[in-house]
């Protein structure tokens, strides 16, 4: 495991200022931490929020298994975050990460497609 980046102050701030819809989840975005890409939507709960910023190694949570996974920890493609930022409300997550191959579930870097009229 890699060791948190952010002081524990600091973190627990950020878990403070969260905020959590009425099933306890969080969206969190994750962003290739270099190009600015964004890679994919995840949900979090609060205890992978926590673990997320305490390793350092991205943790969602699973809507459809009701279960905490690690990015990366049964595909390989791992997510090791830089920074992780609140929007202006506090009810979405923003993930800085360093992605090692895929971020997508299908193979693709990203889930996200181009879309109509963009190359």
């Amino acid at each position: 495991m890699t060791s948190s980046p952010w002081a524990v102050e600091a973190q627990s701030d950020f878990l403070e200022r969260a905020v959590f819809n009425a099933e306890g989840l969080i969206p969190a975005i994750a962003q290739d931490a270099e190009s600015g890409e964004v890679l994919m939507l995840a949900w979090m709960t609060s205890e992978a929020l926590d673990l997320t910023l305490t390793t350092g190694r991205a943790t969602y949570f699973s809507r459809s298994r009701s279960e905490l996974w690690i990015k990366g920890d049964t595909s390989g493609n791992t997510q090791h975050v830089v920074s992780a930022r609140l929007d202006c409300d506090g009810d979405t997550v923003l993930l800085a990460v360093h992605q090692n191959g895929p971020a997508c579930h299908t193979g693709s870097r990203s889930c996200f497609d181009s879309g109509p009229g963009h190359d």
